[in-house]
């Protein structure tokens, strides 16, 4: 950690995963939605500004596990001086190289396994809890072995819990495009006029409006039953009132060849 913090700033280090994980989430989001995040023209900032959510749990789990992980080799070194403490050492060492053995089996299966639901979480925790057990135990056990092994059994956690992470913010992302999209009139109702026909599906439930024509007015056709998805660098993603697998993401630029309202929620003041 001290060789790391040497050559990576501890707070670019956390901009860098954040970004990530913000990444991940979104990506996973807006693919529900069949549209490429990259498409969106989304930054830096959007990105880290969107990882608290997806990072909520696996920060909250792993405080909570490494309280008790504190706890344990408290335990374990209270312990150290009592007859047979090298060999349930070497016990746990080897239940951890065991088990770690299983996750290195479930990576080469992958072409089989690879289906499963929770593939990409059961594997690198295995991987974690082996690789993190077995390191644990080599270092308690005296004469200590070479450092290089416990180095990398410990690089080989990290590896896995960042694995772990990621997958959990894959399904965060998930999760939150479904919830959008079980209730789409919490987003903001949208009504666009443009100057050429849009030619949108009868099953998307957009109403259509010809617009009566007249010199001072360049908008032809009136378009409302949508909601705004995002905004992205230069153009609004819109979806249809209600989610249907046969629905589109409509994409309009914001350079005027379109005219936007945003209509008031239907909730009068009290």
């Amino acid at each position: 950690m001290g060789f790391l913090g040497n050559v990576i700033a501890p707070a670019t280090l956390i901009g860098a995963l954040l970004f990530y994980f913000g990444y991940v989430s979104s990506r996973a989001q807006y693919d529900y939605f069949g549209v490429d995040v990259d498409v969106i023209g989304l930054g830096t900032q959007d990105y880290v500004m969107r990882s608290p959510q997806p990072l909520l749990v696996p920060l909250l789990v792993f405080v909570l596990l490494g309280a008790g992980l504190v706890a344990v080799h408290a335990a374990v070194v209270r312990r150290r001086d009592r007859p047979g403490f090298g060999r349930r050492m070497r016990r746990v060492a080897v239940a951890g190289l065991i088990v770690l053995a299983v996750g290195v089996l479930l990576l080469l299966l992958y072409p089989l396994a690879g289906g499963w639901p929770y593939y990409p979480l059961v594997t690198p925790l295995v991987i974690a809890v082996g690789a993190g057990s077995a390191a644990y135990a080599l270092a308690a056990v005296r004469p200590r072995p070479r450092l290089a092994l416990i180095v990398l059994l410990w690089l080989a956690v990290a590896a896995a819990l960042f694995w772990a992470t990621a997958t959990i913010a894959q399904w965060s992302g998930r999760g939150i495009a479904q919830a959008q999209a079980r209730d789409l009139g919490r987003l903001p109702s949208v009504i666009i006029d443009t100057q050429q026909r849009l030619f949108l599906a009868t099953e998307a439930g957009v109403d259509e409006l010809e617009l009566p024509e007249s010199a001072e007015e360049k908008f032809r056709y009136r378009y409302w039953g949508l909601r705004l998805l995002i905004v992205g660098d230069d153009r609004m993603f819109l979806v249809p009132d209600e989610w249907s697998n046969r629905d589109t993401t409509l994409v309009v630029p914001l350079d005027g060849s379109s005219r936007v309202q945003f209509q008031f929620r239907n909730d009068a003041p009290r």
